[in-house]
């Protein structure tokens, strides 16, 4: 996912200031929103409105991209973690999320 963010990133850059800003504004937008729906008794995908919002300031600042990088390598980490569980495990993962 990093990798189609620097290769956006380019075209990116070739538009208008305008657009630009605007950009960033919804990026920040989807940011705040995605945070707001993180509070707990708040239901709602507010992690991947934060993971959403970072990718579009990881467009306009190298900052964004760095903490988006960094949070991508945890959730893979957290994957690899996952799949290495013994089946069991597995399965009342599987059984609680369903229950979810």
């Amino acid at each position: 996912m990093i990798e189609r963010i620097r290769e956006r990133k380019e075209h990116h850059k070739q538009r208008g200031r305008l657009y630009r800003a605007a950009w960033v504004v919804a990026g920040a937008l989807v940011v705040v929103a995605g945070v707001a729906l993180s509070l707990p008794g708040v239901p709602g995908p507010g992690v991947l409105l934060i993971v959403f919002g970072l990718g579009m300031l990881a467009l306009e600042f190298d900052r964004a991209e760095r903490l988006l990088e960094r949070i991508l390598e945890r959730v893979e980490h957290l994957i690899e973690g996952a799949s290495d569980a013994p089946l069991w495990q597995q399965l009342i993962g599987g059984a609680v999320t369903l229950a979810a």
